[in-house]
């Protein structure tokens, strides 16, 4: 049985998406709209991160090892360190960047280093890893979380990867809780306010887009539990600060059911990222056709609202689809059903 937290007072206008678990368990304690797409901006590095980590735990990195930082990552937006091309960084210090000060280049210089020089095969690995330690509703375009209309994630999903973490490599969680951290004579502070500020609070990442808006990634140990808050979606930075801080008052001493992670395997991690939608049939759904991909987007959420299914958005010169494949005959019908008992159209593709 599912024992879920009261919801907070005007929620609806505090966050788009919320979730508490537990760490250890992985018991849900508190969800709201949890598994609805948003775009999760900074919260991406935390995948960047896992797969550093990945590398370091296999001897494949060091954190003594020097990445070279090429002009594509210099060129990065803010935030950023604002390193030149050419030159190099420590691993460790690259760590602490992308953990404390969410560097959009330094996140770059990782994904670089770690695939071959490229950004975008680096982005496949993070989606096809996130399959593997069950994360069904992401997908990943960069290494960063800059703005881009495919790159999607929920609640639900961010929860999974930050309990990954923290069970699959512990000698690093350190990382993640770091305040301040000084580099060529400059102090950075870590956005997460809850850190010194809450009892037993020790991570772990915050993040900001216009689309996205304000999100935060918090966890706290107290009477020998660990527990993740991810708000997203909120106007301001007080808001998911405060958001955050009353899911955690309230979630210490409850349980519900459980979140599940796999072990990657190393062997397929380099393969190309699963379909976004899957099934065993060979029929699918088309959801409706939209003049812009924020459109679409937005469809696609409503999909996922009505149906249970993550579509994919495909572009046709000028058009973006909401499309489902793989789905059997009956699958098909039924979620066609579905979407249309919502006064929404859509059509079988055979």
């Amino acid at each position: 049985m599912l024992y879920a937290l009261a919801p907070l007072a005007a929620h609806a206008s505090e966050y788009r998406a919320a979730i508490v678990a537990d760490m250890d368990t992985g018991a849900i304690l508190f969800r709201d709209r949890d598994e609805e797409l948003n775009y999760p901006a900074s919260l991406t590095k935390i995948m960047t991160l896992y797969l550093t980590f990945d590398a370091l735990e296999s001897g494949r990195l060091h954190l003594s090892d020097q990445l070279i930082v090429s002009a594509a990552a210099a060129n990065a937006p803010p935030v950023k360190l604002g390193l030149a091309a050419g030159s190099k960084i420590s691993v460790d210090d690259a760590i602490k960047a992308v953990a404390v000060h969410s560097a959009n280049d330094v996140a770059r210089v990782l994904a670089e280093n770690l695939r071959g020089g490229r950004e975008a095969t680096f982005a496949s690995m993070m989606t096809d890893v996130a399959n593997q330690i069950g994360l069904s509703q992401t997908n990943f375009e960069n290494a960063s979380g800059l703005p881009d209309d495919d790159h999607l994630s929920s609640a639900r999903d961010i929860a999974l990867l930050a309990i990954a973490i923290h069970q699959h490599f512990p000698g690093y969680w350190k990382y993640f809780g770091i305040r301040n951290w000084t580099y060529g004579g400059r102090t950075y502070t870590n956005g997460n306010k809850l850190l010194g500020n809450y009892a037993g609070a020790n991570g772990m990442k915050t993040g900001f887009t216009n689309s996205a808006r304000y999100c935060l990634v918090a966890t706290a140990a107290r009477d020998g539990k660990n527990i993740v808050t991810v708000v997203l979606g909120a106007p301001n930075r007080d808001v998911r600060l405060n958001a955050s801080r009353k899911l955690l008052d309230r979630a210490f001493g409850t349980e519900s059911r459980e979140l599940k992670i796999e072990d990657p395997d190393e062997q397929t991690a380099v393969q190309k990222p699963k379909p976004v939608s899957s099934g065993g049939g060979k029929s699918g759904v088309q959801f409706g056709a939209f003049g812009s991909r924020n459109a679409a987007t937005e469809q696609a959420k409503k999909v996922q609202k009505y149906t249970g299914i993550v579509p994919k958005i495909e572009q046709t010169g000028g058009m973006f689809r909401v499309r489902a494949y793989g789905l059997s005959a009956t699958a098909a019908d039924g979620a066609c059903k579905k979407f249309r008992d919502q006064k929404l159209d859509c059509f079988i593709i055979k």
